[in-house]
C-alpha cells in the first residue's frame, strides 16, 4: 500500500513559478515590467515565481500571453519537474 502523501506539496507550486520566471527572463521582461502588463503588483509577481502565491489556470494563460510564450510549452516544463 503507498503512504498517503499531501496531495499538492509547496515544490509544486515552486515548480510553477519557476517555469514562469523562467519564461519571464527568456522574454527579457522583468518583473516590474511583467506586473504592469497584467495590471498588478510587483510583488504579485515574485509571489508567483517565488511558489508563496498559487495561480489558476486563468491567471496562468493570461501570463503566458503578456510574455507572448506558449503555455503550452510552459506547462510541459512543469509537468515534467513534478514528474512522479
Amino acid at each position: 500500500m503507498r503512504t498517503a502523501t499531501k496531495w499538492v506539496q509547496p515544490k509544486h507550486y515552486q515548480a510553477v513559478g519557476a517555469a514562469l520566471a523562467a519564461a519571464r527572463k527568456r522574454a527579457n521582461v522583468t518583473q516590474v515590467e511583467l506586473a504592469a502588463l497584467l495590471g498588478k503588483p510587483q510583488s504579485v509577481v515574485s509571489a508567483i515565481e517565488a511558489g508563496q502565491r498559487r495561480v489558476d489556470v486563468v491567471e496562468f494563460l493570461r501570463i503566458a500571453r503578456a510574455l507572448g510564450a506558449d503555455p503550452v510549452e510552459i506547462f510541459a516544463e512543469i509537468a515534467q519537474s513534478i514528474a512522479a
